[in-house]
């Protein structure tokens, strides 16, 4: 045996080792404390505001911080709201007792805008957040474990799950694909191979499975959530905001050996040479028997929403999703 190698009692000291310093459920800490200090803002801020429709009167209400606190008691922890309206602070033993929720309070800056003049802003209690046992909003999680024992803890107890109507509830962890990473596959069900790239486009919120695929005629299709129907690739891009067969061959590949496998594609789109026509070509398919300026909208909603989200959900953003689908 070589002296550097590792051998199967090595492996198990290591696993000893990693599980003594991460515990078991390490990772539900780290990602419920990830949500609570990153992404419960992100979640706020891809929101932006809220517009009110109310006829000649504009209102809308921007969203700003979010807190943990509630903006009357100023409690910033798991608490309890009692009959008579009180509110105090409680530990996880005294909701399994009284088939509580162990849950903080959940505030959110907001500031009314009216007719473009923005008004004072109100910190807004908008509800509770379960809180995870032992994370950072735990209140045992700075607990010796004397204390933990004093409050009808067990010190060993790792936490990682949370109390919902007095009833322990955990949540189970998925293993799922990388969002906004492609992935190439090859389908060989059928009688000839699919070549296909696919991508779990995720934002806040919202995710999409955008597939890119090359068929046995040679040609590339594009399927997106909202389109009963695949489209042919040509025709997306030029919806997108690249009319010219160059400037889709370039987006593609500068290599003239690479443009030249994309005669098919081009000739799928054959008839569809402008921006409206691509756009009018993807309405006619979610909108079928609308007048014309619906079918227009209707696309490029689509294209703009549920297209390629990560990039962007705006008319602005277009000609990165073609760029990146080149």
């Amino acid at each position: 045996m070589a002296e550097n190698e590792i051998t199967r009692e090595d492996l198990f000291v290591l696993l000893e080792a990693f599980f003594r310093e991460k515990g078991l459920v390490r990772q539900h800490l780290d990602s419920y404390n990830d949500f609570v200090e990153n992404g419960l803002q992100q979640i706020i801020d891809e929101i932006g505001e809220i517009e009110i429709e109310v006829p000649d009167y504009p209102y809308k209400i921007k969203l700003g911080q979010v807190w943990i606190i509630d903006p009357q008691s100023r409690i910033s922890g798991p608490y309890v709201t009692e009959v008579d309206g009180t509110k105090h602070e409680i530990y996880p033993m005294e909701a399994r007792f009284r088939n509580l929720t162990y849950a903080a309070p959940l505030a959110l800056e907001m500031t009314p805008v009216i007719d473009g003049r923005e008004q004072d802003t109100e910190l807004v209690m908008i509800g509770d957040l379960p809180v995870m046992l032992k994370s950072k909003l735990c209140v045992l999680s700075q607990m010796t474990p004397e204390e933990l024992i004093a409050h009808g803890e067990d010190p060993n107890d790792p936490g990682g799950y949370f109390i919902i109507n007095g009833s322990e509830r955990v949540i189970v962890a998925l293993e799922d694909l990388a969002p906004n990473r492609v992935i190439i596959d090859i389908d060989e069900r059928g009688a000839s191979p699919v070549y296909q790239a696919k991508i779990f486009s995720t934002t806040v919120g919202f995710r999409a499975r955008i597939e890119l695929k090359m068929k046995s005629d040679g040609a590339l299709y594009v399927s997106m959530p909202g389109v009963p129907t695949e489209i042919p690739f040509v025709i997306v891009m030029r919806a997108l905001g690249l009319e010219s067969d160059k400037e889709i061959a370039d987006a593609v590949s500068l290599d003239k050996t690479v443009q030249n496998e994309l005669e098919a594609s081009f000739e799928k789109a054959a008839g569809v040479e402008t921006v409206k026509e691509a756009i009018l070509y993807i309405g006619n398919r979610v909108a079928h028997g609308q007048v014309e300026e619906y079918r227009m909208q209707k696309a490029e909603s689509i294209l703009d929403r549920n297209f390629l989200p990560h990039l962007g959900r705006t008319r602005s953003k277009r000609k990165d999703k073609a760029l990146f689908l080149g």
